[in-house]
């Protein structure tokens, strides 16, 4: 069988391996992806450290993956061999929860995640379910559009679908690689857009980006600063830190929302009269599986201008790649490139 190079995670809390592994064979309902190129996502240190329950080792991360059709496993349509695809974190349905077995796959109570559910994309190549596949626009390129694959995706069927019109504040809590994407669409959407982060290094970015306002977390409390703008319809928290998402909380309006992007272990500590004062209101968001947001965020990237800023590594530079974007270092987000596409 031939083979390829791959980066794999043995056991929970195990190194980055540079491996030979067999190039996957489809099978029914998938396809298999010729990688390009595979984005570094903070969602990648759940197959590191083992935090995703049912995991399976050894396992191939990555879930921002842009590639071209190499092969079809049998009953694929409407997919073609040399079709340039994407796959993100959804990976397509369970086919076995009440949902699915109703013909609502739209509705999948234990959908696949790509990276953790099978392999992934720090690999030269990947099999992939058919349902999980994004086509790529031509205008875009495989390493920009990587990280557009989660966190852009992500950033912005959040703002889509939160109670924010244009015109309202909204916030970007956090300028690293998914938020600075937020920024971007925050102010194409046609948001007041303020921007908070920590010091005053990344002010000149933010107002780069598209920001109307920033706020220097650290000089400031930025609850305080935001109410004195009025109050934030909508707070993104794109921020992994769940003492930074508690002071600001009281910078939202009136029926305000906080929605959280950005995955922390830590609990957040909010009263419930922090909630009730303004009817204000708290969720966590991954994006909706009933219509495909990929390309629809694809889409808009392509008309809006909407990029991500990106630093890119060869596939056996994984773990310096991965290091860079867990410490923030990253300018601002980490794309593995196969094979110098």
């Amino acid at each position: 069988m031939p083979l390829m190079k791959a980066i794999q995670v043995s056991s929970p809390g195990g190194a980055f391996e540079l491996v030979n592994k067999e190039i996957p064979e489809p099978q029914e309902n998938q396809v298999l992806i010729k990688v390009e190129a595979c984005g570094v996502c903070h969602g990648d240190s759940l197959v590191k450290e083992g935090h995703y329950p049912g995991i399976q080792y050894p396992r191939v991360p990555g879930h921002e993956v842009v590639g071209r059709i190499d092969k079809l496993g049998s009953k694929v349509f409407p997919w073609e061999i040399g079709q340039r695809v994407g796959v993100g974190w959804y990976g397509g349905p369970c086919l076995k929860c009440n949902a699915c077995r109703r013909g609502d796959l739209s509705s999948c109570q234990n959908f696949l995640t790509t990276g953790i559910s099978f392999d992934g994309g720090y690999a030269e190549y990947m099999a992939a379910p058919m349902q999980a596949l994004t086509l790529i626009p031509t205008e875009l390129n495989s390493l920009e559009t990587a990280p557009l694959l989660c966190a852009g995706r992500i950033a912005f069927s959040a703002l889509r679908n939160s109670g924010a019109k244009a015109g309202d504040l909204v916030a970007i809590l956090g300028l690293g690689g998914l938020g600075h994407l937020a920024v971007q669409f925050a102010r194409k959407f046609g948001f007041e857009t303020v921007a908070l982060s920590r010091g005053k290094n990344k002010e000149e970015l933010a107002y780069e980006l598209g920001a109307h306002v920033y706020i220097d977390t650290e000089a400031s409390n930025p609850g305080d600063e935001l109410a004195k703008l009025g109050g934030a319809r909508v707070i993104l928290a794109a921020a992994p830190s769940s003492q930074a998402i508690s002071q600001v909380v009281n910078g939202l309006g009136l029926e305000g929302e906080l929605i959280l992007l950005a995955t922390q272990a830590e609990p957040i500590q909010i009263s419930p009269i922090q909630l009730a004062r303004g009817g204000r209101t708290i969720r966590g968001w991954i994006g909706r599986v009933a219509r495909n947001p990929s390309e629809d965020a694809l889409h808009f990237s392509v008309i809006s201008g909407v990029l991500p800023r990106i630093e890119v590594f060869p596939l056996e530079q994984a773990a310096p790649a991965f290091e860079k974007m867990m410490t923030a270092k990253v300018h601002f987000r980490s794309v593995l490139q196969m094979g110098g596409h």
